[in-house]
C-alpha cells in the first residue's frame, strides 16, 4: 500500500473525484443556435459605431439587414411552421415586428430585438447540451470491463454489457465495481459516495450489498451479479434524470403565457387599423402609416423587456455574489417555491470526516495530545478518509508525528504500525476490542495459570469502559475508531462530518420564507441523519434514501400541492435536482451531474446564498409586475391615441422607446449591491435597513 494521503497520478480511479462525472463537454460552437447567435451580435456591433459614426448606409445597413438574416431566419422559419399547425409565437411575432421597424427607418432598433432573441435561445440550447453531456457521461462510472471467474476458477476480462445475472466477477483494490451484486467471499471498504451520498466508505463482507460504480478499497471481493446493466442502479440514475427533465412541466415567464392572445390581438388588430379606414376611403399610404405606427405601439417590446431586465439583473447580482442561476426561468421559479429538501453530506454538512472528539482512557497513562499522537502516526500512511481525518487533526493542532515501522493495513478492521517502539492499531472497535482480549488472555496464562482468570476480568472490565464509551459516541451519530497500544485498549476517537457554520442559519431563514420547514433527505444512516438535523434545526428527517427513493420524497411533497427546491450536491441528488421545481448544486464539493442538472449552482459554497438568492427572485418578480403594468399603460395609452386621433409616427417611436427604456432602468436598479444587501437580509428575517431600494 502506497504510505502516501493521496492516490498516485496514475491511478485512472483517482483522476474522477468521489462521486463525480467524467466531464463530457459538446463543443460551444457546435451548437447551431450559439453559430447565430455569435454571427448576429457580431454583425449588430459592427453596424452599430459606423452607424453612429456617420458612414456611408450602404455599409452598415448591409451589416444590419446581414444581422437580421442570421439572427432571425431560423426563428422566422420555425415561427412559420408553427404557424402551419394553426399556433403564432413570440418568436414569429419580434420577427415580424423587427422587419416592421426597419419598413419605417428604426433599423437599428430592429436589429438589437433580433440579437436579443438569437442570444436568448442559444442560452437555453446551451443549458439542454450541458445537461444531455453530463446525463451521458454519468455511465462512465461504472468501468467498461469486469473479471468474471468462470466455474474452474479462470478469470476472463469481458465487458460489462455481456455480464448475465449469477456471474461472479473480481473486484480487485482500487477498482470500480463492475455490476450490481452481492458480495460472496472478501472483505473491504466500498466508496459508495455516488449513490448514496455517505461521507465514509462502507464496510462490505459476504451477503452484502454492492452497487456499480462504487470504489473498491484495498480488499479484494468476489461478488455475484443480481442485475444486468441497463438495470443498475447507476444505470436507473441515468433514466430519471432524462425522464424528469422531459416531463418537468416548465413554469414559462408571464408573457410566454399570453403570447398566444397577445399576439393573435395584435395581428387582427393591425390588419384592421390597416384595413377598415382602407375600406372607407382613406389614402393607401396614410393607411398604412397609420398601421405600421399602430404596429410599432402594439409590439411587445416593452413587455418582453419587462419581463427580462430585472431577473437577469437578479442573475447578474446573484453571480456576483457567488450564485449562477442558469436562466430566467430558474430565476422566477426560485420566487415560487413554498417547500425545501436538503441534502446532508456536502450540504448541510462540510462533506469532509474530521475528529471531534478524543477519549483517551486515562488508566492507561495517555492524554489526549499523546492518544492522537500515536493514532495519527500510525495512520499516517493509509489513504483511508478516516485515516486523513485523524492526520488532519494532528496537524491542526501542530503535533509532530514520529516515525513508524512495519505498517500494515487490513479491511475492515484497521491498520498496524509501530510507533517510538511500541505497538499501535487503529481501526474498528469490536475487531480491535477481540483481538486485544486473545492477546492478553495468551499473556496472562503464558506468566501464572492462577492468575488467568484475574487478568481475564480485568480485560473484560476495559472492554465494558470502551464499549460503553464507543455506544455513547455512536449514539451521537459519530464514527468510533480505537486506538490500541501494546496490545491495550487506549482510547477512542469520534469521527464526524461536520456542520456547516451556517446551515442552522439557513434553515430558520428557508423556513420564514416558505413557510415551512425544510425536509432532509439522505443516504446516510439515521443515527447520523438525526444528529445533523437536530443541530440545524430539522425536523423532518428521510434517511437511508437511494436516488429513487429521493425522488419519490419530492413527488410526494409535489403531489401535495407544493413548489419543491431541492439543494444537493452529489451524483445521488441529480434526480431529485431534476424532478423538483427548482433544483440547486452545492458548486465546490458538487459531482458534475449534479452541477448541470441544477438550475442554480452556490459556486463559493456559502449555504446562507441560498435564502438571500430566493429572496432576490421575489424582488424580481415584484419589479416585473411593475414593469408590465409600466408598458400595459405606455401601450395602452399610444394604441388608443393612434386609434382616435392621429399620433404622428416620431411621437409613437419615442413612446414606445420611452417606455421600453424606462422599464429596462427599472429592472436595473436589482443590479445595485443594496439589492443583495436587502435580499440576503430578508433571507435572514433582520430588519434591511439602508438596504433599502
Amino acid at each position: 500500500m502506497p504510505a502516501t494521503l493521496t492516490p498516485p497520478a496514475a491511478d485512472p480511479a483517482a483522476s474522477v473525484r468521489a462521486g463525480a462525472v467524467p466531464r463530457r463537454r459538446s463543443r460551444l460552437l457546435a451548437l447551431p443556435e450559439v453559430r447565430r447567435a455569435a454571427a448576429a451580435t457580431a454583425l449588430f456591433l459592427l453596424a452599430l459605431p459606423l452607424q453612429l459614426a456617420g458612414a456611408p448606409a450602404l455599409i452598415w445597413g448591409a451589416l444590419y439587414v446581414l444581422s437580421y438574416a442570421t439572427g432571425g431566419w431560423e426563428p422566422g422559419w420555425e415561427g412559420l411552421k408553427a404557424l402551419k399547425g394553426r399556433t403564432l409565437d413570440v418568436d414569429l411575432l419580434m420577427v415580424v415586428a423587427a422587419l416592421g421597424a426597419a419598413s419605417i427607418g428604426q433599423v437599428m432598433d430592429g436589429a438589437l430585438l433580433i440579437v436579443i432573441f438569437a442570444t436568448s435561445g442559444a442560452l437555453e440550447a446551451l443549458a439542454t447540451a450541458r445537461t444531455a453531456d453530463s446525463v451521458r457521461g454519468l455511465l462512465d462510472l461504472a468501468p467498461a470491463t469486469a473479471t468474471r471467474i468462470a466455474a474452474d476458477g479462470t478469470e476472463q476480462t469481458l465487458p460489462v454489457d455481456e455480464l448475465a445475472v449469477g456471474d461472479t466477477v473480481l473486484v480487485r483494490p482500487g477498482e470500480r465495481v463492475g455490476a450490481d451484486g452481492r458480495v460472496l467471499d472478501g472483505a473491504s471498504e466500498v466508496d459508495q459516495t455516488s449513490i448514496t451520498g455517505e461521507p465514509l466508505p462502507a464496510l462490505k463482507e459476504p451477503g452484502d450489498e454492492v452497487f456499480a460504480g462504487t470504489l473498491n478499497g484495498t480488499g479484494a471481493l468476489r461478488v455475484r451479479v443480481e442485475r444486468d446493466a441497463s438495470d443498475s442502479v447507476i444505470a436507473r440514475i441515468v433514466r430519471m434524470v432524462e425522464e424528469a427533465s422531459e416531463t418537468k412541466a416548465p413554469t414559462q415567464l408571464f408573457i410566454e403565457k399570453v403570447e398566444q392572445r397577445y399576439s393573435l390581438g395584435m395581428v387582427a388588430a393591425t390588419l384592421a387599423v390597416f384595413g377598415v379606414p382602407l375600406a372607407f376611403g382613406e389614402a393607401f399610404s396614410e393607411a398604412l402609416l397609420r398601421g405600421m405606427t399602430f404596429m410599432i405601439v402594439a409590439s411587445p417590446c416593452a413587455v418582453v423587456l419587462a419581463t427580462m431586465p430585472p431577473l437577469l439583473s437578479a442573475i447578474a447580482n446573484a453571480g456576483r455574489h457567488g450564485v449562477l442561476v442558469k436562466s430566467a426561468v430558474a430565476m422566477e421559479r426560485l420566487g415560487q417555491i413554498d417547500a425545501v429538501a436538503l441534502d446532508k453530506t456536502g450540504t448541510l454538512t462540510e462533506g469532509t470526516p474530521r475528529v471531534v472528539d478524543v477519549r483517551p482512557l486515562r488508566e492507561r497513562g495517555l492524554d489526549e495530545v499523546e492518544l492522537l499522537t500515536f493514532a495519527a502516526a500510525a495512520e499516517h500512511p493509509s489513504e483511508h478518509p478516516l485515516a486523513r481525518a485523524v492526520v488532519d487533526a494532528a496537524r491542526e493542532r501542530g503535533l509532530d508525528l514520529p516515525a513508524t515501522e512495519g505498517f500494515t493495513s487490513a479491511p475492515g478492521i484497521g491498520v498496524m504500525a509501530v510507533v517510538g517502539g511500541r505497538t499501535v492499531q487503529v481501526g474498528a472497535p469490536a475487531r480491535l476490542l477481540a483481538e486485544a482480549e486473545a492477546e492478553v488472555e495468551v499473556e496472562v496464562e503464558a506468566k501464572c495459570a492462577a492468575d488467568a482468570d484475574a487478568g481475564a476480568d480485568a480485560g473484560g472490565d476495559t472492554d465494558g469502559v470502551v464499549a460503553a464509551l464507543v455506544r455513547e459516541l455512536e449514539e451521537s451519530g459519530r464514527s468510533a475508531v480505537l486506538v490500541v497500544v501494546d496490545a491495550t485498549p487506549a482510547g477512542v476517537l469520534g469521527i464526524a462530518d461536520r456542520l456547516r457554520p451556517d446551515a442552522a442559519a439557513t434553515v430558520a431563514a428557508l423556513t420564514v420564507l416558505t413557510g415551512t420547514a425544510p425536509t432532509l433527505l439522505t443516504g446516510d444512516n439515521p443515527r447520523a441523519a438525526a444528529r445533523l438535523a437536530a443541530e440545524a434545526g430539522v425536523e423532518d428527517v428521510r434517511a437511508g434514501l437511494l436516488p429513487q427513493e429521493k425522488v419519490g420524497a419530492v413527488r410526494e411533497l409535489e403531489g401535495a400541492g407544493r413548489r419543491v427546491m431541492v439543494v444537493g450536491d452529489g451524483v445521488n441528488d441529480a434526480p431529485a435536482l431534476a424532478a423538483a421545481h427548482i433544483g440547486i448544486a452545492m458548486g465546490r464539493a458538487g459531482s458534475d451531474l449534479a452541477l448541470e442538472t441544477a438550475d442554480a449552482v452556490i459556486v463559493r459554497d456559502e449555504l446562507v446564498a441560498v435564502p438571500a438568492t430566493v429572496a432576490l427572485s421575489r424582488r424580481a418578480r415584484e419589479l416585473v409586475v411593475q414593469n408590465l403594468v409600466i408598458a400595459g399603460v405606455f401601450i395602452a395609452g399610444l394604441v388608443v391615441w393612434d386609434l382616435a386621433g392621429t399620433l404622428p409616427l416620431p411621437l409613437g417611436v419615442a413612446g414606445h422607446e420611452g417606455s421600453t427604456v424606462l422599464v429596462g432602468l427599472n429592472g436595473l436598479r436589482l443590479l445595485r449591491d443594496s439589492a443583495w444587501k436587502r435580499a440576503a437580509a430578508e433571507g435572514t428575517g433582520t430588519p434591511a435597513g439602508a438596504a433599502e431600494l
